[in-house]
């Protein structure tokens, strides 16, 4: 069973930075990818990065330029750099593993573990 830790967040003005973490007791056969996922009140839950095993990462064209999702191996912990933060970026915002593809990394529904989620509030 695949647990995720997060860490991080807060609350900080626009354009400020912050960085989370979320570290994971393993990666298994099944699992291929750590995302990255927010979700505000009223709204649906928006992938905002992944990272695959091999390295590759993707990202949404709302967070392009600003965020950095990274991987330490050695320490089995995912990180999300988050730099220039908007009011927008306000949110609850969850590390997920799973196993998905490049076409369909966003869709939570595949990804079977999460952390238990972090607040991030960026005030204008």
């Amino acid at each position: 069973q695949v647990q995720l830790v997060q860490s991080g967040g807060g609350s900080v003005q626009a354009g400020g930075s912050l960085r989370l973490s979320c570290v994971y007791s393993e990666y298994t056969s099944s699992t291929n990818s750590m995302g990255w996922f927010r979700q505000a009140p009223g709204t649906e839950r928006e992938g905002v990065a992944v990272i695959y095993k091999g390295g590759s990462t993707y990202y949404a064209d709302s967070v392009k330029g600003r965020f950095t999702i990274s991987r330490d191996n050695a320490k089995n912990t995912v990180y999300l750099q988050m730099n220039s933060l908007k009011p927008e970026d306000t949110a609850m915002y969850y590390c997920a593993a799973g196993w998905t593809y490049v076409s369909n990394w966003s869709r939570g529904y595949l990804y079977n573990h999460w952390g238990q989620g972090t607040q991030v509030t960026v005030s204008s």
